[in-house]
């Protein structure tokens, strides 16, 4: 068994909890989605970023609502870099599994899709078929 990381963001529309709440839960859907043999019990531990413009709420709030009671989880301020995308949520999960790091499907929805495509997962199609597609 490895140490695997996942990596993912999303963005929200504005600084409220409940769409920081409801980003936050579809991205950790999409997540799993994207990642069928992920289950909470395997999950290491979970950090989670916000960009400074964030503040309704702890993202982390989100998967303790999905059930993930026992995975350690942690949320801090991203690094306020100019010209960063604003109002994105990242999480890094660390996951304890079989899979070799290129069978990972990191996943990026709406406009933090443009932070990493080299790496995002388009749900329904594997990473390469995704790359068959640029």
């Amino acid at each position: 068994m490895y140490a695997r990381g996942i990596r993912g963001a999303i963005t929200v529309e504005m600084n409220e909890e409940e769409a920081i709440l409801e980003a936050t839960g579809d991205l950790l859907k999409a997540i799993q989605q994207a990642n069928p043999s992920l289950a909470p019990d395997d999950l290491a531990s979970a950090l989670f970023t916000m960009t400074h413009d964030l503040t309704a709420v702890h993202p982390a709030k989100a998967a303790r609502q999905m059930g993930w009671t026992t995975v350690p989880l942690m949320c801090a301020q991203e690094i306020p870099v100019e010209e960063s995308l604003p109002l994105c949520i990242r999480v890094l999960l660390t996951w304890n599994t079989t899979l070799d790091q290129k069978e990972i499907n990191h996943v990026y929805l709406r406009q933090a899709a443009a932070l990493r495509p080299d790496l995002a997962f388009a749900l329904n199609t594997s990473r390469a078929d995704n790359q068959k597609m640029s």
